[in-house]
């Protein structure tokens, strides 16, 4: 799968004053554009460093375009040819002001993308942080809010062999919950019955009053979104984990 790009900066700084701008940056510019196929990613990343130096600007959406160019495979020597080259056609005192922010990124020390990162990118819902409830898990997982108006929302995730316990939602009427794959591979199980396996878009619909379990494959990351069904008086029973003998079955 080619990697993924997910922008949530306009929304972080610019989502409740210009929610338009925002929605173009995230969702257009780098949701559509970004990621379309037609050209691969890091020669975008250099025709955005060369675009930025021609007009230029030297700020730090500068520097932000040379890392992302660094990431995603533009080499040490490579920058340097292609700020020599765009300075013959953009102008002498420009690709000196590149050349002082290109020193700094390639020269810095940049941590490898974690497994985390990795699969960060291939999602279009943020990870979020360790879960709250991580005590009635096995294993590490993550917990995202993707709304809490009217319907909420959340992104779970699951490292890989990590699982929630059996469990159970109650309710006096109503209630229940909803579970939608975004991504990797994972299962859901009620008492008694086969797994079913989930990849991305596979859709859930569990009951109230159903034990069961949810989470990842053995070699492979899973999220999926957690939509609560509104329900008169629920709560959730959380039960015993599920055994490694258990789990150990489902391939």
């Amino acid at each position: 799968m080619s990697k993924k790009i997910v922008q949530t900066a306009g929304r972080d700084q610019l989502g409740d004053f210009a929610p338009m701008f925002a929605h173009l940056n995230d969702d257009v510019l780098f949701g559509e554009v970004w990621n379309s196929d037609a050209i691969d990613v890091k020669t975008k990343c250099i025709i955005t460093v060369v675009s930025l130096m021609a007009s230029g600007i030297t700020d730090s959406s500068l520097t932000y375009h040379l890392k992302n160019a660094k990431a995603n495979g533009v080499s040490r020597e490579e920058i340097a040819e292609i700020i020599t080259h765009a300075g013959m056609y953009t102008g002498w005192p420009k690709a000196w002001a590149v050349f002082r922010l290109a020193k700094d990124v390639w020269n810095e020390k940049v941590p490898e993308q974690t497994e985390k990162d990795r699969y960060q990118n291939t999602i279009c819902f943020p990870i979020g942080e360790p879960n709250p409830y991580g005590k009635f898990f096995v294993g590490q997982s993550y917990l995202a809010p993707v709304s809490t108006e009217q319907v909420p929302v959340y992104n779970v995730t699951f490292e890989p062999k990590c699982r929630n316990n059996w469990h159970i939602h109650h309710t006096k009427s109503g209630g229940g919950q909803i579970l939608i794959c975004v991504g990797g591979r994972g299962y859901y199980q009620e008492w008694g019955k086969d797994a079913v396996e989930m990849t991305s878009g596979k859709v859930i619909n569990i009951p109230p009053k159903v034990k069961h379990w949810h989470g990842a494959a053995s070699d492979s990351w899973f999220s999926h979104l957690a939509i609560e069904v509104a329900g008169e008086e629920t709560f959730n029973e959380w039960l015993e984990a599920v055994s490694d003998e258990e789990y150990g079955k489902l391939k």
